[in-house]
């Protein structure tokens, strides 16, 4: 079956006249603080954020992004940041985002330590971050450029994604992104059997984690929510994720991630992380999800950091391979 997506890159190929329609029509039922003049004062939004509102121009042309969920939407939209943090991954920016969308993007440092002077040498008009990130720089980085910034990151990233849209001036293509999603998921869920069989299919999602526990994925982050799109059943262990993100274990546990499917990636090095440990240990061998089959390694990056549309797409893409056999 031929699985309908909405592709980001497909977003270009719309008529500019068409988008650029839209884009005016959304703009006029922003607030207006301002208007083009021959003192070139440009015009303004009034986008609500984490931190109160903030004008931001209308039609933002250098943007930084501080986090990997910020740069998935912009890309997503069809903008191209002049800066972006990396992850703490050897590849950077995370390696699921086309080479050529990210080619030219100014590196400015680390997600959770950017450098506030490489910032300001970009001369940006926007940052798009998050409270939970760098809330602390607010004050500085305000000074910069306008900052809009969600609460969170993860689990709330359909809605964080609406703000992004917004402060970029690109609600109307947000829809279309957005509706092409839900049409992408019903196509899936469709895939795999329709929503009864889906519903009693139980999935985990397990992270090893170097420095850390391994972690059972709960029902409140970026790819529960994916799962919960599809109709995806979950474990019951999955109810005693601390806070809905995850129940995390030690090796000797991780017999309580079994489950009808268990989907598994790795945050750093496999032995330091009890990857390698846990795997060949006689616990996960004896799982039905193993012994059955059904248990697949996927891409850390793509599954656990990148949210946003553009990864989301990507997983309903695995999902399906891995699901319909």
């Amino acid at each position: 079956m031929t699985l309908r997506s909405f592709r980001p890159r497909a977003l270009a190929a719309v008529s500019l006249t068409a988008v650029a329609a839209l884009t005016l029509a959304a703009c006029g039922s922003s607030d207006d603080s301002g208007s083009d003049s021959a003192s070139g004062s440009a015009a303004t939004r009034t986008v609500k954020t984490a931190m109160g509102d903030v004008k931001v121009k209308k039609a933002p042309q250098r943007v930084v992004v501080l986090d990997t969920a910020e740069l998935d939407s912009a890309l997503t939209l069809g903008v191209k940041p002049v800066g972006a943090t990396h992850a703490d991954v050897t590849s950077g920016f995370l390696n699921y985002l086309p080479k050529d969308q990210v080619a030219g993007i100014e590196d400015v440092g680390q997600m959770m330590t950017p450098n506030l002077e490489a910032i300001a040498g970009l001369k940006p008009d926007l940052i798009l971050t998050s409270k939970i990130r760098h809330g602390d720089k607010y004050a500085e980085l305000s000074k910069i450029a306008p900052t809009v910034m969600t609460e969170n990151t993860g689990y709330p990233w359909k809605e964080n994604f609406q703000v992004h849209a917004e402060a970029l001036g690109k609600e109307a293509e947000a829809k279309m992104v957005a509706d092409g999603y839900a049409d992408h998921v019903a196509d899936v869920t469709k895939a795999l059997g329709g929503k009864e069989k889906v519903a009693a299919t139980e999935v985990n999602m397990v992270r090893f984690v170097e420095g850390a526990d391994i972690r059972i994925y709960g029902k409140k982050n970026y790819i529960a929510t994916i799962l919960a799109d599809v109709g995806l059943g979950r474990p019951a262990i999955t109810d005693q994720a601390k806070d809905g993100f995850s129940y995390d274990v030690s090796p000797e546990k991780i017999d309580l991630a079994d489950a009808d499917v268990v989907f598994h990636s790795t945050y750093g090095d496999p032995k330091k992380s009890k990857e390698t440990e846990t795997t060949g240990s006689g616990l996960w061998k004896n799982m039905d999800a193993v012994k059955n089959g059904k248990v697949f390694a996927v891409d850390d990056q793509l599954w656990i950091q990148g949210i946003g549309y553009t990864a989301a797409d990507k997983i309903l893409g695995e999902l399906h391979k891995s699901l319909v056999k």
